[in-house]
């Protein structure tokens, strides 16, 4: 998957400090793309578009606590 257009973005609960964090890139074409911000160069996962949509339904329903 070509990344060069991404916009990575990082959650503004995410502190300065170095701590386990994510970015998040929803500018693609094709899909949404996930990585860790402390290893840019690193793995990357990728989704759809509507899969991240009902990724983001099940955390804010709280379904991944149960």
């Amino acid at each position: 998957m070509d990344l060069t257009g991404a916009l990575w973005r990082k959650s503004s609960r995410s502190g300065d400090d170095g701590g386990e964090c994510v970015e998040v890139a929803v500018n693609l074409p094709m899909a949404v793309a996930v990585r860790d911000s402390k290893n840019p160069g690193g793995a990357v996962l990728h989704c759809g578009h509507g899969e991240w949509r009902a990724f983001l339904c099940e955390l804010r329903d709280g379904c991944f606590g149960r």
